[in-house]
């Protein structure tokens, strides 16, 4: 008898029950009859062409489960806004439109917030736009005659800024994720990519209260980045590119600085290339804000009991 962990009282079982030696008709198709006294050969199976077709997915212009969630994405919803606006300016100025995009504004407490921009033969317009209710909410207004410089660059913030510091977004990021954060870019608040700032004042002479009120609307400039649906839909990458929205704005503020004779005044645009800086110190709120997506018209799910 055999005692409990040791191997030696087992005998090895054959799973294969009496009656199975018999070829299986699965078998018996490999098998080519021959004269009874040869050995059988094996007969090679000629296999059908499949009928199925195979596509590569997802198709890197074709991500739903991404989209859908940005109401700006239903069908019809981007092109009621553009009829919207472009009745707007026919009713109210009558100017000529060059163009439509959807870009991300970044304000000066790093919050992103979706927008539509339209520039004209006169003015940049910077529309906030309900994509739920399809309506407009707000309609800024920026004279090209008064913007007098553009930035192009990376993000930058200050040395002492704790979007700069990994540590504390990193205790953050526990509190409010349950699941180890491996990646360095989820430890940081740090903007990725490129961005574009556009002037139409001095910053020097903006207030203390405006500078430090997260809801100031008497902020000289404004800072733009490209949507994050830039990448789903070929018609999307058009409207959110930001190379193609500055490649408009920079001729149009052109055009607008120069006089009736022809001749440009003496003030000219300057376009620099130099990184931009977001003065943000402890960037709590945006951290909280742009990683739920606040800032966009967004499908926040369903909440019952």
């Amino acid at each position: 008898m055999s005692t409990i962990g040791s191997f030696e009282g087992f005998q090895p079982v054959s799973l294969k029950q009496e009656g199975d030696d018999q070829p299986s008709e699965t078998d018996q198709l490999s098998v080519e009859e021959g004269d009874p006294g040869k050995d059988p050969m094996p007969k090679q199976i000629s296999r059908q062409p499949s009928v199925t077709k195979s596509t590569l997915y997802p198709n890197p212009y074709h991500r739903p489960y991404i989209s859908r969630k940005y109401f700006v994405t239903r069908p019809g919803a981007i092109e009621t806004a553009m009829e919207d606006l472009k009745g707007h300016i026919a009713k109210t100025s009558g100017e000529k439109i060059q163009g439509f995009w959807l870009l991300t504004e970044i304000d000066h407490w790093n919050n992103e917030k979706e927008r539509i921009l339209l520039v004209t033969d006169k003015n940049l317009l910077i529309c906030k736009y309900d994509f739920i209710m399809l309506s407009c909410v707000q309609l800024q207004w920026i004279p090209l005659g008064a913007v007098y410089r553009i930035c192009l660059g990376k993000f930058a913030f200050p040395g002492m800024s704790l979007d700069n510091q990994n540590q504390f977004y990193l205790c953050i990021n526990s509190l409010l994720r349950s699941h180890v954060i491996s990646s360095p870019q989820e430890m940081s608040n740090r903007r990725q990519g490129e961005g574009l700032r556009i002037y139409w004042g001095s910053p020097e002479q903006q207030s203390l209260l405006s500078r430090w009120n997260p809801w100031s609307t008497e902020v000289p400039y404004a800072t733009f980045t490209e949507h994050p649906i830039r990448h789903t839909s070929e018609k999307f990458l058009e409207i959110c590119k930001l190379s193609g929205f500055t490649s408009k704005l920079v001729p149009a503020i052109q055009n607008a600085l120069k006089n009736p004779s022809g001749s440009e005044r003496q003030k000219r645009l300057m376009v620099l290339t130099e990184p931009i800086l977001i003065e943000t110190y402890m960037g709590l709120m945006s951290f909280i804000g742009n990683r739920n997506k606040l800032g966009y018209s967004l499908a926040r799910g369903s909440i019952g009991f």
